[in-house]
């Protein structure tokens, strides 16, 4: 798996996370669900942008390897 892919299986994954937690949320609304939110899923959040542009960073590096090697 390329590091394009990985990065979409990765949003993918995010988005399905935040699709079942808004089922979870509509049963679940109290203070614990919203420190729960704010306390995991938002940080969470804040890591994918982060990781996700290491991951653009890290697809240039490996393209450029690879020209270098060829």
């Amino acid at each position: 798996m390329g590091m394009h892919e990985a990065r979409g299986t990765l949003a993918k994954a995010w988005k399905d996370l935040m699709l079942r937690w808004q089922e979870a949320r509509s049963q679940w609304d109290d203070a614990q669900a919203q420190h729960f939110e704010q306390t995991y899923l938002l940080n969470l959040e804040s890591d994918l942008k982060v990781t996700g542009s290491a991951m653009d960073q890290m697809a240039i590096l490996l393209s450029q390897i690879k020209r270098d090697c060829e």
